[in-house]
């Protein structure tokens, strides 16, 4: 199978007739083989009831239904399982997307050797309060990624090739960053294509400013995980012991003083009664517990079930 086209959606059933019909006359115009996802993330309007009818009509329709919300990436994560093409095209429910990207999309992943394109919405038609906030997301995920050439890490329209999709596991609010995963995974072939944006032709925006607060903190996660997954003792063990040196040396000192003072018979303060002191033994006990920190993380990570899980580009 050529294409696998992936779409979560959430109480869209005004959209769905027409981006599947749009869909179809996109793959039979260029003849290619497909089968269209569609992960209904517990809409509670009549969304599956139209996935339904849709799936009457077209055999390369899937429908997958959750009995609850549980958000964008678990969605596309169940939609990644399911996917059986070569080429796994991501894309929102509302419209917003064209499906008259996808032969460009495909040609990028299958002809040109690309791992991941992402698409770059450059003239967008949302309001103020969700391209301030993405603007300032963008610029933070690419200093802390390193992926600098992509402009828009959140936009829906998106390719994979089909090893990356099989090699990533989304959840949080992570599908914001599945070009960091796909990274941290070993597809450096990371490029960008710039995509149309469409006004919302149907319902209302499903952005929060939660979900940028929660995006945030998942980035952090993505960063930690990806840099120390394997060998937390690293990072909590070297701050750890950074920060036990510190208050050991200072209390080196406070002793080393008082000692100097006695042995030259001058007056001077006990150890205990300067605020140096308090500091640090505070260091000394936040180091010694980073340090227990790092190693049940350790214990941890060694007897995870996953702790020797690589992913292999090739095998001869």
């Amino acid at each position: 199978m050529d294409i696998s086209v992936v779409i979560p959606l959430y109480n869209e059933e005004e959209s769905l007739p027409e981006l599947t019909d749009w869909i179809r006359r996109v793959m039979q115009q260029h003849q290619f083989s497909y089968e269209i996802i569609l992960v209904d993330d517990g809409s509670n309007d009549s969304s599956w009831k139209v996935i339904q009818e849709l799936k009457s009509k077209n055999e390369d329709i899937i429908g997958i239904k959750f009995r609850r919300n549980y958000g964008k990436s678990a969605a596309l994560n169940v939609g990644f399982s399911a996917a059986e093409g070569d080429v796994v095209i991501t894309m929102d429910a509302d419209l917003q997307d064209s499906p008259d990207e996808l032969p460009e999309l495909y040609n990028r992943i299958k002809n040109q050797g690309a791992d991941l394109v992402s698409g770059w919405k450059a003239k967008r038609y949302d309001p103020i309060t969700k391209t301030i906030p993405t603007k300032l997301f963008n610029a933070v995920t690419r200093s802390m990624s390193g992926i600098y050439n992509l402009h828009d890490f959140n936009c829906g329209l998106k390719a994979y090739r089909k090893e990356v999709v099989k090699s990533i596991e989304v959840y949080g609010e992570m599908h914001r960053y599945i070009p960091v995963l796909a990274k941290w995974a070993g597809f450096k072939k990371i490029q960008e294509q710039v995509v149309q944006h469409y006004p919302r032709k149907y319902g209302t925006t499903k952005f929060g400013a939660g979900r940028f607060i929660k995006g945030f903190l998942d980035l952090l996660s993505i960063f930690f995980v990806g840099k120390f997954g394997k060998r937390p003792m690293h990072f909590f063990g070297t701050i750890g012991v950074l920060s036990f040196l510190i208050g050991f040396f200072i209390t080196f000192y406070l002793i080393f003083e008082k000692l100097m003072s006695i042995a030259n018979g001058t007056h001077y303060r006990n150890v205990t009664e300067q605020p140096l002191f308090f500091l640090s033994l505070a260091a000394i006990l936040i180091g010694t517990q980073l340090f227990l920190t790092g190693f049940i993380a350790e214990l941890v990570s060694r007897n995870s079930t996953d702790r020797n899980k690589y992913h292999i580009e090739e095998v001869i």
